[in-house]
């Protein structure tokens, strides 16, 4: 088998004098630049990131928003059929009948709107006499 020599030096560890390269004064304002157009450019897609994120948020709220009005508008027509099936003249004469009322008769109804107008008087602290009621057939 061979030996392997190696070399030996003397002195093992040489003492050398530290080399200072000099500025590259343009790479560095190139690599500045690069630096500075790659966060406009990640500042870019994050701003388009976060509106596009806002704006689907906004789709889904404003179909949700149109879904609950559509609802609303069929609840509403469903009330006003109610309604106008509740207040009907021959439910309410119905309905009148069941307690006992009768319909109003022309008499009656001048009789009460003189009544209300000598009593408004008497508040004002007018004369009491009583007004002319006027029938028209």
């Amino acid at each position: 088998m061979k030996q392997v020599k190696t070399m030996n030096r003397f002195p093992e560890y040489q003492a050398n004098a530290k080399i200072r390269r000099s500025r590259d004064v343009p790479a560095l304002s190139r690599l500045a630049l690069l630096l500075f157009c790659g966060l406009v450019l990640a500042g870019g897609f994050v701003f388009a990131g976060k509106n596009h994120f806002a704006a689907v948020q906004y789709g889904y709220k404003s179909e949700s928003l149109r879904r609950e009005r559509s609802q609303l508008v069929q609840q509403n027509q469903q009330l006003s059929l109610e309604k106008q099936k509740f207040s009907s003249p021959a439910l309410l004469e119905k309905a009148a009948a069941k307690l006992g009322l009768k319909a109003a008769t022309a008499a009656q109804i001048g009789i009460a709107a003189a009544k209300k107008s000598v009593e408004e008087r008497k508040r004002e602290g007018g004369t009491t006499t009583k007004p002319k009621t006027e029938r028209t057939r």
